[in-house]
């Protein structure tokens, strides 16, 4: 008969046993390319997407950005792309209060990650096809798309390079300060009634860039309707509802990504 064992990982189905984790599963992501536009929004409407204990921070902050995931430690060197949209927050917990960012959501293109940030982390991912990012003329460009209907387009253009300094500097300003937050919703058997899980996390991770450019960034999200995407029409929707007040400046970097740190380890907030 299987037994469940706490001191392993298990993911559904479980009585298979525990995923394997071992020397060559880390968490590390070797190979990243990254495309980041930022814009201000309107405050009361962004609040509406928000559970309580988090708050808009200072300034109403939407950050979009997709990434070109290769190299990835955990799935034998296999890649997915990815794009996440996140608010700027602050966490007022009873315990503890965090400058951060809450993710609204996050499109892959690939089941094991979704599945594993969902399960493991609690992170709010869902499916689309994600196409590689274009460059051409030194602008780039990325979209998602579901069901054959586009969800959004991202563009960036005038990228300028910058120094090394800047890079490392900007770096070391951030570190140990990101707090990326979300909230871990798990519905009851049947989709209604008292959740089995519901509660606000943190998912820490560590970025290193070995090359940033700034430029000029912008989206645009589609209008579905129920016919055209059934799943994720109202997602959609709302971050499109969301107005763009004002473009903050783009960036486009490369490096590598650690998404297991020991010493700030995936938790329930307080």
């Amino acid at each position: 008969m299987f037994t469940l064992d706490p001191n392993q990982s298990h993911v559904m189905p479980a009585h298979f046993g525990p995923r394997y984790i071992g020397e060559k599963t880390s968490g590390r992501y070797h190979d990243c390319t990254a495309m980041t536009v930022s814009y201000l929004t309107d405050r009361e409407k962004l609040a509406a997407y928000l559970p309580a204990p988090f708050e808009v921070a200072e300034e109403a902050v939407v950050t979009v950005y997709y990434v070109c995931n290769k190299q990835v430690d955990w799935l034998a060197g296999h890649g997915y792309n990815m794009i996440a949209v996140n608010a700027a927050v602050v966490y007022n917990g009873e315990q503890e209060q965090l400058s951060g960012t809450y993710c609204l959501v996050i499109w892959e293109n690939l089941t094991d990650p979704i599945l594993v940030g969902r399960e493991v982390q609690g992170i709010p991912k869902i499916y689309a096809d994600i196409p590689e990012h274009s460059i051409h003329g030194g602008n780039w460009s990325c979209n998602a798309s579901h069901f054959g209907h586009k969800i959004i387009d991202i563009a960036i253009s005038n990228l300028e390079p910058l120094s090394a300094e800047d890079v490392a500097a900007g770096q070391q300003a951030q570190e140990g300060k990101d707090h990326p937050m979300t909230w871990r919703y798990m519905p009851a058997i049947g989709g209604f009634g008292e959740a089995a899980v519901n509660e606000p996390v943190t998912f820490p991770s560590e970025n290193n860039f070995t090359d940033v450019w700034t430029g000029e960034g912008c989206v645009d999200w589609a209008r579905l309707t129920w016919e055209q995407n059934p799943t994720q029409y109202h997602i959609v929707n709302a971050l499109q509802a969301l107005p763009v007040l004002a473009y903050l400046p783009a960036l486009v970097t490369k490096g590598s990504t650690n998404l297991v740190l020991p010493e700030r380890w995936t938790r329930t907030l307080r």
